[in-house]
């Protein structure tokens, strides 16, 4: 029986990813609402390119960004402690879809579908430190996700994969 491609493989691997970001981008920053926090100064230089290797690695594909970049706990404290974001989540996700389309990744239900819960899962958890004196704790694994949702891979889990259906957002 074949093996079914990886989200990341699906996709078209690292090139579609930095396309996705990119795309993904340009429309927050032509978004009248998540212009102000994808626009301020002091931004990391490789913010996209950056950005295409985390949701690589998170979708199937190499270990780019938790190995040349940072780790889950420093992503998440980066976007920690904003207080209430309104409807930025909403319009973070609906983004990210319609980059898709931009970035010409594969129009496939099942592939959007995936694209889109792992988008909401990621907001969620993005969101579950918003509170002003949240903390995120140390050493956080990096989220991997394929065609059924989140999973954990390692020992312990079964045959090496274990779908996470109940995970909470910011508690893992």
């Amino acid at each position: 029986m074949p093996t079914r491609p990886t989200l990341f493989e699906y996709a078209g691997g690292e090139r579609a990813f930095l396309a996705l970001a990119a795309a993904h981008h340009a429309r927050c920053l032509a978004d009248p609402e998540l212009n102000h926090p994808f626009s301020h100064p002091g931004g990391h230089p490789q913010h996209v390119e950056r950005l295409g290797a985390y949701w690589a690695e998170v979708l199937g594909g190499p270990p780019h960004f938790s190995r040349d970049c940072s780790d889950q706990s420093a992503v998440l404290r980066m976007h920690a402690g904003n207080g209430d974001m309104g409807d930025l989540g909403r319009r973070f996700v609906s983004c990210f879809v319609a980059a898709a389309d931009d970035a010409h990744l594969p129009a496939d239900p099942a592939f959007r579908d995936a694209l889109k819960a792992y988008m909401e899962w990621a907001v969620e958890d993005v969101l579950g430190y918003s509170d002003e004196d949240s903390t995120v704790r140390a050493g956080l694994a990096m989220p991997h996700w394929d065609w059924d949702g989140l999973v954990r891979s390692g020992p312990g889990a079964a045959g090496d994969v274990q779908h996470l259906p109940g995970d909470e957002p910011g508690a893992r």
